[in-house]
């Protein structure tokens, strides 16, 4: 049974709105927040005073602190507004002009997911007109002068950015807010057009039915995928994540719309795009022992099951309805909590310092506050309702991250302390927090909607002595009315009545939703939560006509992306096939990360830099990768992953051709793979130019590695063609 830990501290005193003062106390830690007769506040964080000016919303509650915090909130927000724009690798770090928010105070800059994920929480609805200018910040036209449209630009990243990265599409997520502006939102349909169709070509896999890529906001590797990605991330290019999916089925369904109003023929073509990978998603990602979804899911070579999940994936699944309702609730409920509140991965790995390894990520809270409400979960609401408060109080700012237990902004624990990063008034996470009041607690949503869903768990903190609770925007006031009898888990509207600019909301107490029992597979270790160690590749010995596989005690093995049930040793047949293979180690709980691949079966290498010819001696499926040095950037940033169309051609066979990607690399390794059916007889082999990130006007400031100031750069050192007949792969449905 999945093992929610309880909390171990109360907010603090529950106090009336008159009160002058109020302490919050957590881990041994406590922060104090006192107000003037001026509206302003004075914050004592863990002993560090912080004074917090009247804000122009303000919340009337029980709590002091709850009134503070949400002041702090406003108060950091408008210090992220800036005039300029500063980062070393661009422009030499002098300033950029942007009247935009910047990523943090440590983060001085404009990221596309960052600022995409703050507006989608709470800037657009806050501040309309500079968050347009901040996302239109991240559009480029191309430079290499063959590429017409707009396009998002995806920001530096694992093995020199796009295609390896691909969430460049979370853009969509804010801009859906702000078509109200014509021209923005005649920008957003340019930019849909050309992006979609560059990612439809070069990062959808038809065969899976779904979007290769890294997951969204978790790029930091060996962080959350298989350490031995550290030094070779072409296994990230060629997985699938459920986040980055979510978010292009979004765009597909913002592009559906525009196309709509515009008479454009291509809205059926992203309807039917979007309906099939809501299918594909459900379907592939879904992981029924663990009773949830998976955060990514191994290649097309390779599909296997990772015992990986994360939480703003789940939330961002649940709030795009891509999963059956049933399975939405028993995901967010099956999903582990501890002392600090939802860590944003799960399990952790016990080799990795602290960063979004055992680590709450309050915009990622903010995520999992909104699908709760979606799904009605009254525990989650609570829960992420009072670890945004502690955080931020603790803290004294909306820091960037914690460490998952104790909620601390640093943990010496040696090689292993964190979270390594860290950064005060962090944008998504001042949003996440302002969506927590907005929101969470006051239900009023962006659309204008009040449907507040706030744990009866909360009344003592919020409501005090007082029967009504305030919220005033500037334009309107939403009051909340406490019933007579607290008789149920979750208070929601009664009746709501308007007069003038007040909303008045009765509330009402109503039972929350039957409880969710968890496997064991996705259980909370009582100690740690650590997965078991990631094996090494499972070793064949070659017997007679076929292969030896030993299985260790306590693995599983999984060939050609099926677990297997052999224990002690497999024997693989030699069939003429190429067959992988790799392990996983099980604990009494929790599941290891996938082993490296061993791969299988024949493999011709056939040498050349650009052309090869190949003879099938029968018609068959061929998998195709390169050989190659990418010595262009380092494996973890970069605009330089090497993207070319592999193009074959067969007699008496249409022409093929599918994207190869060649990331950043240390020294020769191989690509990402192209498969194709080829017919007995002759086939040609050859390279044609394709696209990355180093080709858009957004980088020509770029100068923290090459492809930037110095002109586009799309290359690779290839020094050989690698084939193997390889087995059907299950097609989408």
């Amino acid at each position: 049974m999945l093992k929610m830990i309880c909390l171990t501290a109360a907010l603090g005193a529950a106090l009336t709105s008159t009160a002058a003062a109020e302490d919050l106390t957590f881990d041994g830690r406590t922060a104090r927040a006192a107000t003037a007769a001026d509206g302003s506040f004075t914050l004592s964080a863990d002993g560090k005073p912080v004074a917090i000016a009247a804000q122009p919303m303000r919340s009337q509650t029980g709590s002091v602190m709850f009134d503070a915090l949400f002041a702090l909130a406003q108060q950091e927000m408008d210090a992220d507004r800036v005039d300029a724009i500063r980062d070393p690798s661009f422009n030499f770090g002098k300033p950029v002009p942007c009247d935009c928010f910047q990523t943090g105070e440590r983060w001085p800059y404009v990221w596309t997911r960052d600022v995409s994920f703050a507006a989608d929480l709470a800037l657009a609805r806050l501040d309309p007109q500079r968050t347009r200018q901040s996302l239109q910040f991240k559009l480029s036209k191309a430079r290499d002068g063959r590429t017409p449209g707009l396009f998002v630009a995806q920001d530096t990243g694992s093995g020199g950015s796009w295609p390896i990265s691909s969430d460049r599409v979370v853009w969509f997520l804010a801009a859906r807010h702000l078509l109200d502006d014509t021209g923005f939102a005649d920008q957003t349909w340019q930019a849909l057009q050309g992006t979609l169709a560059q990612d439809r070509a070069m990062v959808f896999d038809e065969r899976i039915g779904l979007y290769k890529g890294e997951t969204s906001f978790l790029d930091w590797r060996e962080q959350t995928y298989p350490d031995w990605t550290r030094k070779d991330v072409r296994f990230i290019g060629e997985s699938y994540s459920l986040s980055t999916n979510v978010l292009h089925y979004q765009a597909l369904r913002l592009a559906e719309q525009l196309a709509r109003q515009h008479g454009d023929a291509r809205a059926e073509d992203y309807a039917k795009w979007a309906t099939a990978l809501a299918a594909q998603i459900d379907a592939r990602f879904w992981r029924e022992d663990a009773g949830q979804y998976m955060s990514y899911i191994g290649e097309a070579a390779h599909p296997v099951d990772y015992a990986k999940y994360d939480l703003l994936a789940i939330s961002l699944g649940v709030l795009a309805d891509v999963f059956p309702q049933e399975r939405a609730r028993r995901a967010m409920a099956n999903y582990p909590a501890v002392e600090g509140g939802s860590p944003v991965v799960w399990p952790q790995e016990a080799q990795q310092p602290i960063y979004h390894n055992r680590a709450v990520w309050p915009f990622v809270s903010a995520y999992s506050l909104r699908a709760a409400r979606h799904v009605d979960d009254v525990a989650r609401i609570q829960r992420e309702i009072e670890s945004l408060m502690r955080g931020s109080a603790l803290a004294g700012s909306n820091m960037e991250n914690f460490e998952m237990r104790r909620l601390a902004v640093h943990v010496d624990e040696g090689a292993l302390s964190g979270p390594v990063v860290n950064s005060p008034r962090q944008l998504w996470s001042v949003a996440g927090y302002l969506s927590m009041v907005l929101e969470g607690v006051f239900g009023v949503e962006a659309d204008g909607k009040v449907a507040p869903k706030l744990p009866v768990a909360l009344v003592p903190q919020l409501f005090g002595k007082e029967k009504s609770i305030e919220l005033n925007d500037g334009r309107t006031r939403y009051v909340l009315k406490r019933p007579r009898k607290l008789d149920g888990a979750l208070l929601v509207a009664d009746k709501t009545t308007r007069k003038g600019n007040v909303v008045t909301v009765q509330l009402k107490a109503v039972p929350g939703p039957a409880p969710v029992t968890a496997p064991a597979l996705l259980a909370d270790a009582p100690t740690d939560g650590f997965a078991p160690a990631t094996p090494a590749a499972p070793k064949a010995e070659k017997r007679g006509k076929g292969w030896s596989v030993t299985v260790p005690a306590g693995h599983v093995l999984w060939l050609d992306g099926k677990a297997t049930t052999a224990k002690g040793a497999l024997t693989v047949r030699e069939d003429g096939l190429q067959h992988c293979l790799s392990l996983t180690q099980r604990g009494p709980q929790l599941e290891s990360l996938h082993s490296p691949m061993t791969c299988l079966g024949p493999q011709q290498r056939l040498a050349g830099a650009s052309k090869w010819s190949w003879n099938a001696a029968a018609a068959t499926r061929v998998r195709v990768r390169l050989r190659y040095d990418n010595p262009n950037g380092p494996i973890n940033t970069g605009v330089t992953a090497a993207v070319k169309q592999l193009v074959v051609s067969c007699a008496g066979k249409p022409v093929q051709r599918a994207s190869v990607v060649m990331p950043h690399s240390v020294g020769q390794q191989d690509s990402t793979a192209a498969e194709f059916d080829v017919p007995k007889g002759n086939c040609r082999f050859s390279l044609e130019q394709g696209f990355n990130m180093s080709a858009l006007e957004h980088f020509a400031q770029y100068n923290g590695g090459k492809g930037g100031r110095d002109g586009v750069l799309n290359s690779a050192k290839v020094s050989a063609l690698l084939l193997s007949p390889v087995p059907a792969v299950e097609a989408a449905k």
